[in-house]
């Protein structure tokens, strides 16, 4: 990418042949010295940069994160309604879902540097104000304001990655990746436990402001200023922006919200489901179109690319349930509070920060084929969820650590190996499209995946009311 550097080829430039002054024999007969290539190293400089998108990133998951886990106290706040406090998660999601499909597009036009900086200020700004909402429509629309300016920033950091890092280097970069979407959700509980059992519940929504005042200052240091690229706008994918945004919202509000209002009994979950389908078919056949996509389908011809987000799909289902099931149990049956299940998160998230890079180095030796580190990993997953399937009623979170344990090693190998399947051979030009089916599946299927596991875990609860409240009428008839 940098042009000014000296070239390093194999074979010394023919510089004295250009030169009037006589060559002896002996110097001519002489053989070239061949210099050794350099290997590519990463400047200080774009490593901040670096570290700062990876700031951003994890910024982005930990509001989304700390905000589900703490719902609860922030619903006690503001005296909402278990049915109304659903609504805060399903419109930030849809919202971060479907902006992940038009971020990178904006990314490339408005440089990566000014667009990052941009949502970063933006998630801090919404951040802040929602703890002084008036109402429940005000913070409504600031949760759906902020989901969209949190969805910009995941598909920025591949991009980069893909980018700027030299080859040697750039699995490293994509293990940063790795990171916010395995030590990023795991760090949620206890953080959210620190927050509402130590600090105030409004520190959910402001624990974001210091991380994301580091992450600006990092980035616009350390990333390089691209030319703005305006003329982009001229041809726009306006059709594609108009079709694939309500779609995506419609599809995962319907999933979010589909297990409390009984699913397709419900006209309104039906309408979103039919709705959001055709909408997001059309969104389908306008992208294989336009000379302009937001999602270039024709990338889907490269079979690493397809397997990896065919295994993808998945990996994220597999990943959401062995995080969020055990909360949920902990939660439904012994009635344990985010600060009793932090434990339990911790153990999966501060090994996670040497399972990661000791992972990425594993991949990058040449001996060593990913899809064999991908299966060992979803093999590892497997025997989780086989031994998870003799849960009881007598298991506590101590039962759960061996379970989690194996989890240290899983998840940064099946991340890992995808990643490296879907960019292998992939040029930094096609990043972009990349990046943005690759956030956009991964959203839309781990919300998916969140939604039904809350909502199979919610109905014991509601049975319980229900047999009580049956009880109690009993009782006072007597």
């Amino acid at each position: 990418m940098n042009t000014a550097n000296p070239r390093t080829s194999g074979t010394a430039e023919p510089e004295l042949a250009q030169s009037s002054a006589p060559v002896h024999a002996s110097e001519a007969a002489a053989p070239p010295v061949q210099q050794a290539p350099k290997e590519a190293e990463l400047p200080l400089r774009l490593a901040i940069g670096l570290i700062g998108m990876l700031l951003a990133s994890l910024l982005a998951i930990l509001n989304e994160q700390v905000t589900a886990v703490a719902l609860a106290d922030i619903r006690g706040a503001f005296s909402i309604g278990r049915d109304d406090g659903t609504w805060l998660t399903a419109l930030f999601e849809a919202t971060n879902v479907a902006t992940m499909i038009f971020a990178p597009w904006f990314g490339v036009t408005l440089t990566l540097k000014r667009f990052t900086i941009g949502a970063v200020l933006a998630v801090m700004f919404v951040g802040f104000l929602c703890p002084f909402a008036p109402n429940l429509p005000t913070l409504y629309v600031l949760r759906a304001l902020q989901g969209v300016a949190s969805g910009c920033l995941p598909p920025m950091l591949i991009i980069v990655a893909l980018r700027y890092l030299p080859p040697k280097i750039k699995l490293y970069g994509l293990a940063g990746y790795a990171l916010t979407a395995t030590f990023g959700p795991a760090l949620g509980t206890p953080l959210a436990a620190l927050w509402t059992e130590y600090v105030s519940w409004r520190m959910a929504f402001w624990q974001i402001v210091p991380l994301g005042i580091v992450s600006c200052v990092a980035i616009h240091q350390g990333l390089p200023s691209d030319p703005l690229r305006l003329e982009r706008f001229r041809s726009f994918n306006w059709s594609g922006f108009v079709l694939g945004f309500p779609a995506i919202a419609m599809l995962v509000i319907g999933l979010l919200q589909g297990d409390r209002l009984d699913w397709l009994n419900s006209t309104f979950i039906s309408t979103m489901f039919y709705c959001g389908a055709l909408l997001f078919a059309a969104f389908l056949v306008n992208e294989w179109f336009h000379p302009l996509p937001f999602f270039k389908l024709q990338l889907l011809a490269r079979r690493n690319l397809a397997h990896g987000l065919l295994t993808l799909v998945g990996a994220v289902v597999l990943l959401v349930g062995v995080a969020v099931i055990p909360g949920q149990y902990l939660a439904q049956v012994h009635g344990y509070r985010p600060l009793q299940t932090a434990p339990l998160s911790l153990l999966l998230a501060i090994p996670l920060l040497i399972a990661l890079p000791v992972t990425a180095a594993v991949l990058n030796l040449r001996q060593v084929d990913h899809r064999w580190v991908m299966a060992l990993g979803l093999c590892l997953i497997a025997t989780t969820c086989f031994l998870g399937s003799f849960m009881t009623s007598a298991w506590v979170r101590e039962n759960f650590y061996w379970l989690q344990s194996l989890e240290i090693a899983a998840q940064p190998m099946v991340i890992m190996g995808i990643l490296m399947g879907v960019t292998t051979g992939l040029p930094p030009t096609e990043g972009p499209f990349a990046s943005a089916m690759f956030n956009t599946l991964k959203a839309f299927t781990g919300a998916a995946a969140t939604g039904l596991i809350e909502g199979q875990a919610a109905r014991p609860s509601q049975a319980n009311v229900e047999n009580q409240a049956t009880r109690h009428v009993r009782h006072l008839r007597g």
